[in-house]
């Protein structure tokens, strides 16, 4: 459905002329209005409704959206994305859905360890318990999957560098000796010293995202080098996104503060806020943190995101190769929210049923046309 026929369904519904399946189709897209549990705020919606307003030439004082119309609006239009195709053929109204002639599970828990001394453990395949020891510092793979760190004995520095590794389509947690736990996305890895402290402080090296909950320790600073900055903190939430194909690192603060340093600047930042830094300039905005953990609690969150920066999202959690067709924009956006665990397919239909592209799966290749 296009925005003029859109506008014209919701003028007819307002005024009691809709068939039966026209209204229907409309209280369909209001069940739709949680985006899969989440709920927008009120503030949320007001703007989206502004904005739907604005896209379809509508002023409030020309039509009155009602509350619950707006809700299905904004879902439906202002951010792009819906559940299926509404189109009329030969007078009647029908439903379609996209159909692939190949798919892709969602990604999975796993990752790889690499010890000091070069030795790999894919920990997907490692039974659980102890897997190695290292300068008196004992790594096991508890029952829930998760990677432990404890000091056992005397570890001295234990500057002996341990590597976790995530590839395309998995994802993994670790337990540092500190308490400390970084969950890690897919595509991403994170250096640490296995006894974690390094000058009398704690120190990892993290390429690609993850979502930290850092124990509180005043006496320890724990610091988080990426590519272009470094993060200090001594015990809060935060998430960092730094994958190099992307044009800039964000960190986004949930509890606690940060402080990034990027060459010779310094920025702190509050919950609630998130750090833009692109090139060595750092933004600081206040944002819904919700959307930049959307990985962590099973999400995609694709709200008005760039479409291919959201491909790019999609592309490492089905361990896809996305492939743009010329007639693809560069400055398109996507929008709404869907679990990660779906199948590839579902998620494609959920994004082509706005009309903004088309997809073809082929093997481990995406192509993606208008």
């Amino acid at each position: 459905m296009n925005e003029d026929q859109f506008k014209d369904l919701l003028i007819k519904y307002q005024n009691g002329k809709c068939t039966d399946r026209e209204k229907t189709l409309i209280e369909n897209w209001l069940t739709f209005g949680h985006f899969e549990g989440k709920v927008l705020s009120d503030k949320q919606m007001d703007v989206k409704v502004e904005r739907l307003t604005e896209r379809l030439g509508l002023a409030p004082k020309r039509v009155k959206l009602l509350p619950r119309i707006a809700a299905a609006a904004s879902i439906v239009i202002a951010i792009g994305a819906g559940i299926f195709f509404y189109t009329t053929q030969n007078g009647n109204n029908s439903i379609k859905t996209a159909v692939y002639t190949g798919d892709v599970g969602p990604g999975k828990q796993g990752a790889t360890l690499t010890l000091a001394n070069g030795k790999k453990i894919r920990l997907s395949d490692a039974h659980n318990g102890e897997l190695a020891k290292e300068a008196g510092v004992t790594i096991t793979k508890a029952e829930n999957g998760e990677l432990v760190y404890q000091v056992k004995d005397d570890a001295g520095n234990a500057e002996r560098f341990n590597t976790l590794t995530t590839a395309q389509g998995e994802t993994y947690s670790v337990r540092l000796p500190d308490g400390s736990i970084v969950w890690l996305n897919s595509a991403s890895s994170l250096t640490y010293a296995a006894g974690l402290m390094k000058d009398g402080k704690r120190s990892v090296k993290l390429e690609g995202e993850a979502f930290f909950d850092v124990a509180k320790d005043k006496l320890h600073p724990f610091l988080v080098q990426t590519r272009n900055q470094q993060v200090e903190v001594l015990g809060t939430q935060f998430n960092i996104n730094s994958y190099r194909e992307e044009e800039a690192e964000a960190t986004t603060l949930l509890e606690g503060s940060v402080k990034i340093s990027s060459g010779s600047s310094e920025t702190l930042i509050k919950p609630g806020e998130q750090a833009v830094n692109q090139n060595g300039m750092v933004r600081v905005a206040e944002v819904n943190v919700e959307n930049f953990v959307d990985w962590k609690a099973g999400d995609f969150n694709l709200d008005e995101m760039n479409f291919r920066v959201a491909m790019r999202k999609i592309a490492r959690w089905y361990d896809v190769e996305v492939i743009f067709d010329k007639s693809v924009p560069e400055d398109i956006h996507s929008g709404g929210w869907i679990s990660r665990n779906k199948k590839l397919s579902e998620v494609l239909q959920f994004i082509e049923s706005s009309g903004i592209a088309r997809f073809r799966i082929e093997g481990k290749k995406l192509y993606v046309s208008r």
